[in-house]
């Protein structure tokens, strides 16, 4: 029998934290957050994307938000005191999460980062987040990553396809 895949680096320090999950790793690649949910066994809602922006030098911010739900710009340089903020780059990803794009957590940061939670991450009792590696994916209780991520702010900082949240 093969030796099982190393876990990935969000499902290590999920479990020094004895936070409960479970890793899944997707048979090739994914295409779309339908094809992402339907090989979990989740709806497209339970599929949370960490979106991380800059909000200055050095300076970042990431936003946790459920399913095809967008962020909403107005509302969050709002609710952050901002004037501009932009995507971070993949190389500016990278430096402040230490993950490539698709593979974001709020989990095992090279450094500290605010996070922010839309209200939507919590709407589901199970989700899945980023694992740190590209692939593959942490799934968990909702209630457990929110205990997990104690200094997380929660509030509406996405809005559904149509633009009709967060304004």
């Amino acid at each position: 029998m093969p030796d099982a895949a190393p876990l990935p680096p969000v499902a290590r320090v999920l479990a020094a934290q004895s936070v409960p999950h479970r890793v899944f790793r997707h048979p090739g690649p994914v295409h779309s957050l339908e094809q992402a949910a339907r090989e979990r066994g989740l709806l497209p809602e339970q599929v949370i994307r960490s979106i991380v922006f800059r909000a200055a030098e050095g300076n970042y911010v990431m936003v946790l938000v459920a399913g095809a739900r967008q962020v909403a710009w107005r509302a969050l340089r709002r609710y952050l005191g901002q004037s501009r903020l932009t995507t971070a780059t993949e190389a500016e990803l990278l430096e402040a999460t230490g993950y490539a794009a698709g593979a974001v957590a709020p989990f095992g940061l090279p450094r500290p980062m605010r996070v922010l939670l839309d209200e939507s991450v919590l709407a589901q009792p199970e989700i899945s987040i980023g694992s740190g590696e590209r692939g593959v994916t942490i799934i968990l209780a909702s209630d457990d990553l929110r205990a997990a991520l104690p200094a997380s702010e929660v509030g509406i900082f996405a809005e559904d396809d149509v633009g009709t949240r967060g304004e």
